[in-house]
C-alpha cells in the first residue's frame, strides 16, 4: 500500500514505500503509544502504519471525500477503526480547528504537493499553534530542490534525510524552560 499525495495537477504521487519504510524506522522509538496526525493524507497509509506500528491513535486529513472514504473503508478491514478519525477538510481550517479544540499531537507527519507553496504555510501554521505537544516531532516529507527554514516559530529543524528526489524533514518542539530568578 502506498501513500498519495496530490501533485500540483491534482493527480497523486505516491510515498515510496522505501520512503515509509525508512520514515518508520527513524520514528520506531518515538511512536508507541503517540497521538499521530498524518496531514494531506491521501490513501491513508501513512496513519494506518503508524497505528500498525504502535501509535495510540491516528487522525487523517484530507481534503478528497471520496480517499476520505476509503480510508474509512481501509480502517475497518485492518479493524482500526476505533483508532482512528478522518477529517475531510483543507489542512489549514483543520490546524485551526484542532486548536479551537485543544487537540495536541505527539507526532504530525505532512506530504502537501510537492510543487506548491502549501508545506510552507503548513508548517508556519503548525509553529504557531498549540497543535503539537512539547517534545512533539513534525515530519515533512518534501522535493530535494526545496529548501526548508531550521526555525519554524516554535519549531526547530533537527535532521534531514534524503531518499532520491525525496526528503524529510525533521522539526522538534523543544520544551520552554522556565526562567528562574537567583
Amino acid at each position: 500500500m502506498k501513500n498519495r499525495s496530490k501533485t500540483g495537477d491534482g493527480s497523486l504521487r505516491p510515498t515510496t514505500n522505501k520512503v515509509q519504510e525508512a520514515l518508520f524506522n527513524i520514528i520506531r522509538e518515538d511512536i508507541r503509544g503517540a497521538s499521530f496526525l498524518d496531514l494531506y493524507s491521501g490513501t491513508g497509509s501513512i496513519g494506518i502504519n503508524a497505528l500498525k506500528q504502535g501509535a495510540s491513535e491516528a487522525v487523517l486529513v484530507e481534503v478528497s471525500k471520496p480517499s476520505c472514504k476509503m480510508i474509512g473503508e481501509l480502517a475497518q478491514k485492518f479493524n482500526l477503526s476505533g483508532q482512528i478519525k478522518i477529517y475531510a477538510k483543507k489542512v489549514l481550517s483543520f490546524i485551526e480547528w484542532a486548536e479551537l479544540n485543544q487537540l495536541a499531537f505527539d507526532i504530525i507527519f505532512l506530504d502537501p504537493p510537492y510543487h506548491t507553496d502549501e508545506i510552507d504555510h503548513a508548517l508556519s501554521a503548525i509553529g504557531g499553534s498549540t497543535i503539537l505537544r512539547d517534545n512533539g516531532m513534525v515530519i515533512a516529507e518534501h522535493f530535494k530542490k526545496r529548501e526548508l527554514p531550521d526555525r519554524l516559530k516554535s519549531l526547530e529543524k533537527e535532521k534531514v534525510y534524503h531518499y532520491g528526489d525525496t526528503i524529510l524533514t525533521f522539526y522538534l518542539k523543544p520544551v520552554k524552560q522556565e526562567e528562574t530568578d537567583e
